[in-house]
């Protein structure tokens, strides 16, 4: 075999691109060099995780070969210029909460959120809250958002903040083993867009109870139906119910049978 033969393996971790490569080349650990050629990504809380890259060096007929790399460089090669971090925009900042306020739940999903906000690039201050329990005693957490120019987080139709809130959702419910319901709102968007669906569904009940036809609404995320469903469920002619798969699901408003 070649003195100088080189074997790169891919693999999720270190350990197994090694095994995989002495495995492949026939040989045992000290028989060979190791070098670290990318170290991988973690990903995001553990989404979006990258492999590593290993290449293996077969030592020569005069023993082991030291292969230099990274830190382990000769202190003679001129070490690379420092990266400048001064460009980055600072992370999102958690209002504080006083020591009575401590919640270790709202806590960590200040902090999911913010490190979201600054992976998009984001400046904006983030508080958590409890909200209203539901009828089978979940509890809502409630997040505001608040900074300069965040239009882009909200979207078209707020596409982009109920994917945001979606995800957000998914990696503390991830981490924490609860099943969270989430609602993130941006520089008060949400409550405006509340006061619409309220006042749209009142509107829509006035039909039904005038003609006696239901109506179908378009289709809304579980937050916007819960709103309708909330507005109306004491209204004394119509009754409200959802329909459909997600992501199309609607709320169907009917006339409360007599």
């Amino acid at each position: 075999m070649n003195a100088r033969t080189t074997l790169e393996i891919i693999a999720p971790t270190v350990e197994e691109a090694i095994a995989q490569g002495l495995s492949q080349l026939g040989l045992t650990a000290d028989a060979v060099s190791v070098e670290v050629l990318d170290a991988g990504s973690k990903g995001l809380f553990g989404l979006g995780k990258t492999q590593v890259r290993v290449r293996l060096t077969v030592h020569g007929p005069g023993g082991p070969e030291v292969v230099e790399t990274g830190p382990a460089a000769s202190e003679s090669e001129p070490k690379p210029a420092p990266v400048r971090e001064a460009e980055s925009k600072p992370a999102p900042v958690k209002e504080a909460r006083s020591p009575l306020d401590h919640d270790p739940l709202l806590d960590h999903t200040e902090s999911v959120v913010s490190k979201l906000l600054h992976l998009m690039g984001l400046e904006a201050q983030v508080s958590a809250h409890y909200g209203e329990t539901d009828r089978d005693d979940r509890r809502y957490i409630n997040v505001d958002v608040r900074g300069s120019d965040l239009s882009v987080l909200i979207g078209r139709r707020s596409e982009t903040l109920n994917a945001f809130q979606y995800v957000a959702s998914l990696i503390i419910g991830k981490e924490t083993q609860q099943f969270i319901q989430l609602t993130v709102d941006v520089e008060g968007y949400r409550d405006r867009r509340e006061k619409q669906l309220v006042q749209m569904a009142k509107r829509m009940a006035d039909q039904v109870a005038k003609n006696g036809r239901k109506q179908t609404l378009e289709p809304m995320p579980s937050a916007e139906r819960r709103i309708i469903h909330i507005a109306l469920r004491e209204h004394p002619a119509v009754t409200t119910e959802s329909t459909g798969e997600e992501p199309y699901r609607k709320v169907v408003i009917l006339p409360k049978e007599d």
